[in-house]
């Protein structure tokens, strides 16, 4: 991993093109490609500022980047799947007609998708979706691919149509050593619902669930609690610039952060269907990787580091020892620990960029807008590696953690991409 400033882009993102044997990408957001550009809509809106737009609809009163994003993107494949003919569809079989616009049917699809989750944020996507309603305009190759958009659009609301995202949980603290203490106390922990959300593709929030945790008394708990007790304090003498910039680097939230930097995947010379099938992979893999995620964080309720360590005197374990004053350098989020969630949509990323190009050795970049920096990776394993070593580097998460979280998201992708996304004669 490199960390570039902005006035480095440029000069390393040829540099990165001219690698042999990897397969590269540009530095900036893919601003040619039709589904970058329908991406950076869906992403305004979901992820538009609370309170702006009065909330009617279960998406718009709990939106969820993780959820909403993967619907506008099932529904552009389906929409360019039924214009290009070489894949299945993941839902909906629409029968196009020839000549139909495929990038009519994917505009006409995300902009259905985003009226129907969010009818009051039509602020925010109603000038780009201008030309892609029925009657628009246009000329009978962009009416039809309107056509097939809202149909695949249709068929795709229907199936995700009552997800559960409106399930109301109580979270009940134990108070027992191990047991995750929500803060401030007396909060609500976030995403209590999202375990009963159903899935876009595997069969159930359960079915990838990890292992479980360390016990408390054992040697692997004890070396996992000491890493993050020396690397993730405030006041550590041991972690170093580079590691504590790759912990800040890492908290920008995920709704930001994941969709631009997907976004640079989409290649403008790639035609349409492809970008479209790579977006739903990248997008089904998130979703499906973080219902699990946190129906295995809300069954194993475990402690973060910064209850963990300051009360390690009542953990059984001969070879913590507590420090009180312990506090993590970055904010912790206020949802149990294991497995990470960072972990976990990594982890479903670098398996569907696998799952996709067939190799790990794929070259590209991530910025983020907290340092303001761009780190460059030279394949999918040092993305996931970066990325565990964050949480342990912020406070937030122990390794054990990060590591299972990372093969829940990567076989949770695994299955759904043997499973969906196949072209039409299998292959």
């Amino acid at each position: 991993m490199r960390r570039d400033s902005s006035a480095d882009r440029g000069r390393a993102s040829r540099a990165s093109l001219a690698l042999a044997g990897l397969v590269a990408f540009a530095t900036a957001p893919g601003h040619a490609s039709v589904i970058a550009d329908w991406d950076v809509v869906a992403a305004a809106t979901v992820n538009a500022p609370a309170g702006v737009y009065p909330p009617v609809t279960a998406a718009e009163q709990r939106p969820n980047y993780a959820l909403d994003l993967p619907t506008v993107h099932v529904a552009m494949y389906d929409a360019a799947v039924a214009v290009d003919g070489r894949y299945q569809p993941f839902a909906t079989h629409v029968a196009a007609p020839a000549g139909a616009s495929i990038e009519a049917a994917v505009g006409a699809a995300a902009c259905r998708v985003l009226q129907v989750l969010f009818p009051n944020r039509a602020p925010v996507y109603a000038s780009a979706c201008a030309g892609f309603s029925p009657g628009a305009g246009g000329d009978s190759g962009h009416a039809a691919g309107i056509t097939v958009g809202i149909a695949a659009a249709d068929g795709i609301l229907a199936r995700r149509a009552n997800d559960g995202r409106m399930t109301n949980v109580a979270y009940v603290p134990t108070g027992v050593p191990g047991d995750f203490t929500p803060f401030p106390a007396g909060s609500t922990p976030v995403n209590t619902y999202l375990p009963y959300v159903r899935p876009f593709a595997i069969r159930s929030a359960a079915q990838f669930r990890a292992d479980g945790p360390p016990a408390l008394d054992s040697a692997q708990y004890a070396e996992d609690f000491d890493q993050v007790r020396r690397l993730g304090a405030a006041g550590s003498t041991v972690r170093t610039a580079e590691q504590e910039e790759i912990a800040r680097f890492h908290t920008e939230p995920p709704p930001l952060m994941w969709s631009r930097n997907f976004r640079r995947f989409f290649a403008p010379e790639r035609p349409v269907v492809e970008n479209a099938r790579l977006a739903a992979m990248l997008w089904v893999g998130q979703a499906d990787a973080l219902i699990g995620c946190f129906e295995s964080k809300y069954t194993y309720r475990f402690w973060r580091p910064r209850v963990a360590i300051p009360s390690a005197a009542d953990d059984g374990n001969s070879k913590t020892t507590a420090d009180v004053a312990w506090l993590p350098v970055v904010p912790t989020p206020n949802h149990p620990e294991y497995p990470a969630a960072h972990a976990c949509a990594a982890g479903a990323a670098a398996q569907a960029l696998i799952d996709y190009f067939g190799t790990r050795q794929i070259d590209f970049y991530y910025d983020s807008t907290v340092t303001g920096t761009q780190h460059h990776f030279d394949s999918t394993d040092a993305m996931l590696r970066e990325l565990q070593y964050a949480r342990i580097y912020g406070g937030m998460h122990f390794r054990t953690s990060t590591a299972h979280g990372a093969v829940l998201g990567r076989r949770t992708v695994t299955w759904i991409d043997k499973h969906y996304f196949q072209a039409v004669d299998g292959s």
